[in-house]
């Protein structure tokens, strides 16, 4: 894999603030960004749960209807699949989180991403994207946009040069993700933006594992930011969507889409994301601690063959992380010294963690990657793409470090 010179560079200084109309920190914005006085006056975001609108008479649906036209409507809409006031509510706060100037959100992050490239891309373009981006998006880029004429070009994580290659004269957009999954390897956001505008094309970094609270990719030039809100957004295991972030020309028009792809999410699965969000601050604190105390302890156990984190010296992208990252996340992917069923042992005596997909919320989860995303492909498929019998990704939640490093010591025994 081809590495970056970037440890040589000046340091990333990022462009925009993290709230661009204040010096508010990201904890305040979590739970007060973009909130608006609600006529109940209640302290949390009322929940409208409303598939339609009435309008008083034909003057005043005249009137809003024009206003519309305009992009001047103030929020009132007269249909669930254009607009609700809860929804308004969350995709506000998930703006200023991100430093952005307008938010939409979306059913899942997947109705996200591939909203996003549907109406950004027409028959005859090329997207150019990076080869350790989540599979489900791999698959949608090399299959369904296949379909519709779009081609697909994979690149090497972390070769600009091949990226830059590989960008053709129809190519419209260059994808990829920071962190990504499962060996959190993380991109040189300056080098990444900086090639898309020399080449006059968008940029779209889906920033997941990091949120806003350790990554802002919006900071370093990048045009759009995809987030599964599913994931530490919500913190909860209790909700899918999925959030999409930018400059309010581009947002608009996906708004636009969004009406007729209808991915939309619904009010009571944004009142928890709300809720979710109030506490991101403290959750992601938490686990960015968590994460890097579990990375230290399993890099030096004598049971393990290798840890792949971003706080870690030894992780590749090491010096790009602490450059543009202000915590390194709560996933720790690691390959324990043993074949399938030894790593099964390993991971059935776990006390603590859960055997479950997705990561991001207060329970610490588990999984073993070849038998549960990529268990339909065959070992040779497996492998072919970086997944090992042997490799484990743990999502480190808010329990206590000492007690998930006694329990992964213990389960660690019976290898």
């Amino acid at each position: 894999m081809a590495t970056t010179n970037s440890s040589k560079r000046e340091p990333l200084t990022p462009t925009l603030a993290v709230d661009q109309t204040s010096s508010k920190g990201p904890s305040t914005l979590a739970v007060h960004g973009g909130r608006q006085r609600n006529p109940y006056q209640s302290v949390p975001e009322p929940v409208v749960q409303a598939a339609t609108y009435a309008f008083e008479n034909t003057a005043d649906l005249t009137s809003f209807m024009e206003a519309r036209l305009w992009g001047n409507a103030g929020g009132r809409t007269e249909y669930g699949r254009y607009g609700n006031p809860t929804i308004s509510a969350v995709e506000k706060r998930l703006a200023q989180l991100d430093g952005a100037e307008d938010a939409i959100l979306f059913a899942s992050g997947m109705a996200a991403i591939t909203s996003v490239l549907i109406a950004m891309l027409p028959t005859g373009a090329n997207l150019v994207i990076t080869d350790d981006c989540y599979r489900r998006t791999r698959e949608f880029c090399n299959t369904f946009l296949k379909r519709l004429g779009i081609s697909c070009t994979v690149v090497p994580m972390g070769d600009y040069d091949a990226l830059e290659s590989a960008i053709q004269p129809n190519t419209r957009l260059l994808l990829s993700e920071s962190p990504t999954n499962p060996y959190l390897r993380t991109l040189d956001m300056v080098r990444f933006s900086e090639i898309a505008k020399k080449h006059k094309i968008k940029s779209i970094i889906d920033a997941t594992f990091a949120t806003p609270l350790n990554i802002q990719p919006l900071a370093y030039g990048v045009d759009l930011v995809v987030h599964s809100a599913t994931k530490y957004l919500g913190g909860h295991n209790d909700l899918l969507a999925g959030v999409v972030t930018g400059e309010a020309g581009l947002i608009v028009s996906l708004r636009n889409a969004l009406g007729v792809l209808g991915g939309v999410s619904d009010p009571s699965n944004a009142a928890l994301l709300l809720r979710g969000l109030k506490t991101l601050a403290l959750r992601v604190d938490k686990q960015n601690q968590n994460g890097q105390a579990i990375a230290e302890f399993l890099e030096g156990h004598p049971s393990i063959e290798r840890v792949w984190y971003p706080g870690l010296p030894s992780h590749p992208d090491h010096e790009i992380a602490k450059g543009q990252m202000s915590g390194f996340g709560g996933v720790v992917s690691l390959t324990v010294k043993g074949d399938l069923e030894a790593t099964s042992r390993f991971i059935d005596a776990l006390q603590i963690p859960l055997i479950a997909a997705s990561f991001g919320g207060v329970e610490s989860l588990v999984e073993q990657p070849a038998l549960m995303s990529f268990f339909e492909l065959s070992t040779e498929e497996r492998l072919g793409v970086g997944i090992s019998d042997n490799l484990v990704r743990l999502s480190l939640g808010i329990e206590d470090a000492g007690d998930l490093i006694a329990d992964l010591d213990q389960a660690l025994a019976q290898i």
